[in-house]
C-alpha cells in the first residue's frame, strides 16, 4: 500500500505537469481539443493525490514503523484517532494535504466549471495545475512522505504531545481549505491576465470561491485560537505569534477581496484592483507557508525543518508572486477599468473597507517580518509582539468596526448617507445606553472597555437594522413584514450575519480582556479560593494511566453559596515518557457565555501545588462569533445568484411550443 502511495503520487505529478502545458497551449493556439484535456486531468490527479493520502494514512492508522514519517510521528499505544490525525501532524503528511486540497478544487473547477468559455476554463486549470505541479515536485524531492527504514523499528517515537488532541483533526484541514482555497481565485485572476481580459463569467465564478475560502480559513483560525487557548494552559486566545500572523494576514486581504468581489459582480467596478487583491490574497498564503516550513521561525504552530525545504518554498514564493506580480504589471493596463460610482455609495464604502483591510494586513505583515529581516541583516533579535500590535492595528481597525453598519443601508452608485444615519439612530441609541451601562455599573470598567462595549452593540444593532429596514419593520403592516423578511435574498442574510458574529467576536474580545480577572496562588488539598464569585475547594492529587502517558489530576469542587457542590473542574500535567514530554491540561467550567479557567504548575515537597486562575467573562462568543461569521458565509453561498454560476444560453428545440415561464 505504502509503494501503491508513493506511485500514485509520481503518477499525480506527471499529471500536474499535462494539466500545466496542455490546455494552456491548446488557449493559445485555439485547440479545443487540448483545452478539453485539462477537466478530466484535474479530476484523475485529485484522484490519484486521494490514494495517495489514503495510503500514508493507512500506514499511521496501522502503525507502519517502516515507513520513516509514521515512525518520527505516531506509537502503537496512541489511540486511533490520534493516529490517523498525526497523518498531518508533521511537515511531509500536511504537504500532503496541502496538494491533496489543492488538487480537490482544481476538480471543482473541472466538474462544475463546464458553463465557463472554453480558453477561461483552460487557463485556469493550467494556471492551478502549474501550482500543483510546483508543490508535487517539493514533496517528492525534500518532503516524501513514504521514504522506508530498513530494518523497520519496532516501536515509535510518537506523535508530540501538544498535538495529540481533537482540535488536531480539525484545525489543519480548516486551515488549508482557506489558505489553499483562495488559489481559484489567484487562478482566474492569472487567467484574466494571460486572456487579457475580464467577463460575466469571471466575475460571476470569482466571488463564490473566495466565499468558500474566506469561510473555512474562519473555521480554521478560530478552531486554533480555541486549541491553543485550552491545550497550552495559558489562558490566552490570541498571541500575536508569527505564524498565527500568517494565517491572518490572509483572512485580512481575503476579507477585502470579498468585499471588492461584491462590487465586482453588482456593478463592474473595481475589476483591476479585485484581480490584484486576489494575487495578493494567495501571495500571503504561500508566505504562510513559507514561514511555518523554512525554519526560520521557532513556534509551536511551526514545522522547524531542514532550511533546505525552506529555500524550495522561497524559489516557489518568487515563482509565483513574483510572475503573477510581473504579469499584472504587463498586462492590466489592457483591461477595462469598469464602472464609475460616487463616493458616498455602497461602493464608496466598500472602498474605504478595501483601504483599512489593506492597510492593516500591511500592518501586521511589517509587523511579522521586521523580525526576521533585522536578524538575517545585522544578525540581532527582537520580539515584536502585542504592544506594537495593539498600537498600530488596533487604531485601524476602529473607524472600520464604526462604518461597517453604514455599508448595507448605502444604495448603489449614489447614496445617502444621512438617510442611513438616520435609520441607525435606534443602534446608535443602544450603543450609547451600553456604554453608559457599563461605564457606570460595572466594577473596573475603563473608558476603552465601554467604548469597545458600546462598539460591538453598536456591529450587533447596525446587523438587525439592515435586516429591519430592508423588511420595512415600522413602515408596513406586519404581515407585509414577515412577507418581505422571508424573501429577502439569501445574501442579505449572510451579511447580516457576518456582521453580527464580528460584533459578537468583538464583544467577547472585550469582555475577555477588560473584565476577566487572574490569580496565582499555592494550595493544599481541602482550601478553597474565590475569584469572581466563584467558590473553588482543592480536593487533592489523584494518579492516572492514560494509553501513552501517565498524569497527576487536580480535582477542583466549584461550591455554591449554599455549601454544596456545582460541578467539578480538573486538569491534570501528564508526562509522555517516550517523548519525555510533560504537558498541562487546562480545566475549563463553562457559566453561561464565561469561563472559570485553571491550570497546574508545579508540586511542591510539602504536597501543595501551584494553581493559575482565571475568570474570563464572555470569552465564549470570540468563537462562537467566528461560528456565525461561517454561518453568514454559508448562507451567502446559497444565494441562488451564487448558486447557478455563469450564466449560459439554452437552445429551444425546433418546433416546440412556447412553454410557460416557471416563478
Amino acid at each position: 500500500m505504502v509503494e501503491t502511495g508513493h506511485f500514485a503520487l509520481v503518477l499525480a505529478f506527471a499529471l500536474s505537469l499535462v494539466q500545466m502545458l496542455v490546455p494552456l497551449y491548446g488557449a493559445r493556439v485555439g485547440n479545443l481539443k487540448m483545452m478539453a484535456v485539462g477537466g478530466p486531468v484535474a479530476v484523475t490527479g485529485f484522484a490519484l493525490t486521494a490514494l495517495s493520502f489514503a495510503a500514508l494514512a493507512s500506514a499511521y492508522a496501522g502503525s507502519d514503523f517502516s515507513v520513516a514519517s509514521v515512525w518520527e510521528n505516531s506509537h502503537s499505544l496512541q489511540p486511533l484517532i490520534y493516529r490517523i490525525t498525526g497523518t498531518w501532524g508533521n511537515h511531509e503528511g500536511s504537504m500532503l494535504l496541502w496538494v491533496l486540497i489543492l488538487t480537490f478544487f482544481g476538480a471543482l473547477v473541472a466538474v462544475f466549471g463546464s458553463n465557463l468559455p472554453a480558453t477561461l476554463r483552460a487557463n485556469v486549470l493550467a494556471v492551478q495545475g502549474t501550482i500543483g505541479a510546483a508543490f508535487f515536485l517539493f514533496i517528492l524531492a525534500t518532503s516524501n512522505p513514504f521514504i522506508r527504514l530498513n530494518p523497520a523499528p519496532i516501536e515509535g517515537r510518537d506523535l508530540n504531545p501538544i498535538l495529540q488532541d481533537l482540535g488536531l483533526a480539525i484545525h489543519p484541514p480548516l486551515l488549508y481549505l482557506g489558505y489553499v482555497g483562495f488559489s481559484i481565485c489567484f487562478s482566474f485572476s492569472v487567467a484574466a491576465l494571460i486572456e487579457g481580459r475580464i467577463d460575466a463569467s469571471w466575475a460571476r465564478w470569482v466571488r463564490p470561491w473566495t466565499l468558500v475560502a474566506w469561510m473555512f480559513l474562519t473555521g480554521g483560525i478560530a478552531m486554533g485560537s480555541y486549541w491553543a487557548y485550552y491545550e497550552l494552559g495559558w489562558g490566552g486566545f490570541w498571541f500575536w505569534d508569527p505564524v498565527e500572523n500568517a494565517s491572518f494576514m490572509p483572512w485580512l486581504a481575503g476579507t477585502a477581496l470579498l468585499h471588492s468581489a461584491i462590487v465586482m459582480e453588482k456593478r463592474s467596478a473595481l475589476k483591476i484592483w479585485t484581480l490584484l487583491l486576489a494575487i495578493l490574497t494567495f501571495s500571503l498564503s504561500l508566505l504562510g507557508t513559507f514561514l511555518v516550513r523554512s525554519g526560520v521561525l521557532t513556534s509551536v504552530h511551526a514545522f522547524a525543518t531542514d532550511p533546505a525545504r525552506g529555500v524550495f518554498i522561497l524559489c516557489i514564493l518568487t515563482l509565483f508572486i513574483g510572475g503573477s506580480l510581473a504579469l499584472f504589471a504587463l498586462r492590466a493596463s489592457r483591461l477595462t477599468a469598469g464602472g464609475l460610482f460616487h463616493p458616498i455609495s455602497r461602493e464608496g464604502a466598500l472602498v474605504l473597507n478595501n483601504l483599512f483591510l489593506t492597510t492593516a494586513t500591511a500592518t501586521v505583515l511589517v509587523g511579522t517580518l521586521y523580525p526576521l529581516a533585522l536578524e538575517a541583516v545585522t544578525g540581532g533579535k527582537i520580539s515584536v509582539g502585542a504592544p506594537f500590535f495593539d498600537l498600530t492595528f488596533g487604531p485601524l481597525m476602529l473607524p472600520l468596526l464604526a462604518i461597517v453598519p453604514f455599508g448595507p443601508l448605502l444604495a448603489w452608485k449614489r447614496g445617502d448617507v444621512l438617510a442611513a444615519a438616520q435609520r441607525l439612530m435606534a443602534a446608535f441609541a443602544a450603543a450609547l445606553v451600553a456604554v453608559l451601562v457599563t461605564a457606570l455599573f460595572i466594577d473596573g470598567a475603563s473608558v476603552f472597555a465601554a467604548l469597545g462595549v458600546g462598539l460591538a452593540v453598536w456591529l450587533l444593532c447596525g446587523a438587525l437594522t439592515d435586516l429591519a429596514v430592508k423588511s420595512g419593520l415600522g413602515n408596513v403592516a406586519p404581515a407585509v413584514v414577515l412577507s418581505r423578511f422571508t424573501g429577502l435574498p439569501r445574501s442579505v442574510f449572510g451579511t447580516a450575519l457576518a456582521h453580527l458574529g464580528l460584533g459578537l467576536t468583538l464583544l467577547g474580545i472585550v469582555g475577555t480582556v477588560s473584565f476577566g480577572t487572574e490569580k496565582i496562588l499555592t494550595m493544599h488539598a481541602g482550601e478553597t479560593v474565590e475569584l469572581s464569585g466563584n467558590t473553588l475547594r482543592f480536593e487533592g492529587l489523584y494518579p492516572a494511566q492514560g494509553p501513552n502517558y501517565s498524569e497527576d489530576r487536580g480535582r477542583f469542587l466549584v461550591i455554591g453559596t449554599d455549601g454544596n457542590a456545582k460541578g467539578e473542574i480538573s486538569s491534570a500535567k501528564r508526562f509522555y515518557p517516550v517523548r519525555q514530554t510533560t504537558t498541562t491540561e487546562s480545566g475549563i467550567r463553562t457559566i453561561g457565555f464565561s469561563q472559570l479557567y485553571l491550570s497546574l504548575g508545579d508540586e511542591g515537597n510539602d504536597g501543595s501545588v501551584v494553581v493559575r486562575l482565571w475568570w474570563k467573562p464572555l470569552v465564549t462568543l470570540i468563537w462562537g462569533g467566528a461560528l456565525v461569521m461561517m454561518a453568514g458565509a454559508l448562507m451567502s453561498l446559497m444565494d441562488r445568484r451564487l448558486r447557478v454560476g455563469a450564466p449560459s444560453r439554452r437552445r429551444k428545440p425546433a418546433g416546440a411550443a412556447p412553454a410557460a415561464s416557471a416563478p
